[in-house]
């Protein structure tokens, strides 16, 4: 099983979830289709264990991060843990949580964030919305950092900062009574960090975290 996860997990990194096909990892395992369904019944069990399976690397990551006096420290840090996972591969983020049957680490992940907001004065409500806050922050903007290029980037014709000037430029040239907002951040979306964008929604949903919790 584990030669069946690795090699489904270098498939998903290379390509993606369509790239994975029993027929494809039957190649890179040199044997036949039907050798992949003694380990696995579909497609969709084997894409659940193979994110399990990169899960638990992020488990122990997650384990090994040292406990401080605050919680919500510590949660942000599981945070940005997790994060910098599905930013590597976007894949993961379709997949994680998904069957909790099958995901033992993606659950072990969940408590793990969870427990962190039992060290605060929260009700059961306030820690499941506040962790799926964070997670949504989390996962959310990994996937949407881990999306493809645009064509005109992937083949060199403009690169990243070029590609977002095009739209400051644009929006620069709309009526600022119409779009006060856009003129008002025009300058800061205008080659903005991706990962700066995404520590800051962290901290924003961290904060208001901290006021809920009286912390």
């Amino acid at each position: 099983m584990e030669s069946v996860l690795t090699e489904a997990v270098a498939l998903l990194d290379e390509a993606g979830a369509p790239a994975l096909t029993f027929r494809a990892l039957a190649q890179r395992l040199g044997g036949g289709v039907a050798s992949i369904y003694w380990y696995v019944a579909s497609k969709d069990e084997l894409l659940d264990r193979a994110t399990d399976h990169v899960m638990g690397t992020v488990l122990a990551e997650i384990e090994r991060l040292p406990e401080g006096d605050d919680p919500i420290d510590d949660l942000r840090a599981m945070a940005v843990t997790l994060f910098d996972a599905v930013a590597e591969r976007p894949w993961l983020g379709a997949y994680f949580m998904r069957n909790t049957d099958v995901q033992s680490n993606s659950l072990r992940v969940y408590e793990q964030l969870g427990r962190q907001t039992l060290r605060l004065k929260l009700d059961a409500r306030q820690r499941f919305h506040a962790v799926s806050a964070v997670v949504g922050v989390v996962v959310g903007s990994a996937v949407d950092m881990g999306q493809e290029p645009p064509e005109e980037i992937l083949d060199g014709a403009v690169n990243r900062e070029e590609y977002l000037g095009r739209f400051a430029l644009a929006w620069r040239g709309l009526d600022p009574e119409d779009y006060p907002f856009v003129h008002e951040i025009v300058d800061e979306f205008d080659g903005h960090d991706d990962v700066d964008q995404f520590r800051s929604a962290l901290d924003l949903t961290l904060a208001g975290l901290r006021l809920q919790a009286g912390a």
